[in-house]
């Protein structure tokens, strides 16, 4: 487990480019957090990381925002809206698995079991005016990220 700390906005879209410098492949990564606490801010910074240059928007309307990027196809999902967790299964995303998909969650625990397992698991809340981001390993997989990461930001455990 790794905790930091983002006192603004931009720092928090600088966690996000620090965190996908860590994934060397795909992963699936689930974002907690209340309203408003910045999981899409986290997310565009993880887009700009990986040279999106266009608008990032919350996919709370139309659930699915879909990047096809160079480097990697990231699948930027928010599940607040599901009404019951099967419809999940409607949304058709099982052609968008493969090794170097980056799976971005928000609300996960709205698709239950339907959602793929997560690798890691990023809780956000507010500290102050600022946010806390606990990052967790969930996988094999989501433990190489978290050591790559704590080197990336400098930490020691």
């Amino acid at each position: 487990m790794l905790t930091l700390e983002a006192h603004t906005e931009l720092a928090q879209e600088a966690l996000g480019h620090k965190l996908v410098q860590a994934i060397d492949m795909g992963a699936v990564v689930y974002l907690h957090g209340a309203l408003g606490t910045g999981k899409t801010t986290l997310v565009r910074g993880i887009l700009r990381a990986l040279g999106h240059v266009g608008n990032v928007k919350s996919p709370t309307y139309t659930l699915l925002e879909l990047y096809q990027l160079e480097s990697k196809t990231v699948v930027h999902l928010d599940l607040y809206r599901l009404k019951e967790p099967e419809e999940y299964i409607y949304l058709g995303l099982e052609d968008l698995t493969s090794p170097d998909t980056l799976w971005l969650l928000e609300w996960p625990e709205h698709g239950a079991n339907f959602v793929p397992p997560a690798d890691m698991g990023v809780n956000i809340t507010y500290q102050g005016t600022g946010r806390r981001l606990v990052i967790t390993a969930l996988s094999t997989i989501g433990t190489a990220i978290l050591n790559n990461l704590q080197l990336n930001v400098g930490y020691s455990s």
